[in-house]
């Protein structure tokens, strides 16, 4: 199966009727939250919640890609959530991931319960784990990651600000660990989900750091995100004029051409290439893979 993690949506594990909503404003994934959507009073609640109506949205037609995000390796909860994996599902997030110790463990789970087939989308939200990003993504069980700015801000003991001058290096950092291991990377939330144009302006932020998706609290969110993280009509006609032109100049021996303006050449046209592949598949490279308006809830 290939996933796609343009919108990555998040909703309580604890409230069944939010859960089978998620497919209505089609994210690429749904991931059903064990941990900082569920108060610890509520926690057995939800594994239950979520084995019953995850197994429900994984057996829909055309469903999203089903992630159960469990809590961390070192919560007193992180085993027994295990349990609330649903048949059908596609993997578990896992957060505050901070070393190679910490994947070998969510395997260790996943593998006694017959469960290796899952995918594993890591949780990159501290200092520790977003400097050991390549060593935590080289895992190939690893398949994708997101950038949790809340709880890396937090551990950092920074102030989050609009700008999101505080976390660029992070999300950089994310991306081109990514990029290195061959993994989809996701960015951070945007808080305030009534703010359209400010969730537009960070996911077009996040493309231009290579990131592919982004995570979504809101179903408004999601269309959104889709819209971001896919080839406008414009963009790929572009990219098709560009490569054409300048494969007619390889074939003349040019390596180099100008084109509207512009000099070009193989570094440039490759992000012309990635473009049409990206609308070809509706994925970019190196991934694997407006209804109602409650908050669902989604990592920090």
């Amino acid at each position: 199966m290939q996933i796609h993690f343009r919108s990555v949506l998040f909703a309580p594990g604890n409230k069944p009727d939010i859960l089978r909503k998620l497919p209505r404003s089609n994210p690429d994934v749904a991931v059903l939250d064990l941990e900082d959507a569920v108060p610890d009073t509520h926690k057995a609640e939800a594994r239950s919640v979520s084995s019953e109506v995850g197994a429900e949205l994984a057996a829909l037609a055309d469903a999203p890609a089903v992630f159960v995000r469990i809590n961390a390796v070192v919560s007193a909860h992180f085993e027994a959530d295990f349990d609330g994996v649903p048949i059908g599902a596609v993997g578990v997030a896992v957060p505050k991931l901070e070393s190679a110790q910490h994947v070998a463990a969510v395997i260790e789970q996943l593998d006694r319960r017959g469960l290796d087939q899952l995918h594993i989308m890591a949780g990159l939200e501290t200092g520790l784990g977003v400097h050991q990003a390549v060593e935590i993504l080289d895992h190939p069980r690893v398949s994708s990651a997101y950038f949790g700015a809340e709880d890396f801000i937090a551990d950092m003991g920074g102030i989050r600000t609009r700008t999101n001058d505080e976390v660029l290096f992070a999300r950089s950092a994310v991306a081109l660990a990514a990029r290195i291991t061959g993994t989809a990377a996701v960015d951070q939330i945007v808080a305030d989900f009534g703010d359209a144009e400010r969730f537009s302006e960070e996911a077009a932020f996040a493309k231009s750091l290579g990131l592919e998706g982004k995570l979504c609290i809101h179903p408004a969110q999601v269309a959104l995100a889709n819209a971001a993280f896919t080839p406008s009509e414009a963009e790929i006609e572009q990219a098709k004029k560009l490569v054409a032109a300048y494969d007619d100049a390889l074939a003349n021996g040019n390596a180099s051409i100008a084109f509207e303006g512009q000099m070009i050449d193989e570094a440039l046209v490759r992000r012309s290439r990635s473009i049409l592949a990206e609308d070809s598949t509706g994925t970019r490279a190196p991934a694997l893979i407006n209804e109602d308006q409650e908050d669902q809830g989604a990592p920090q």
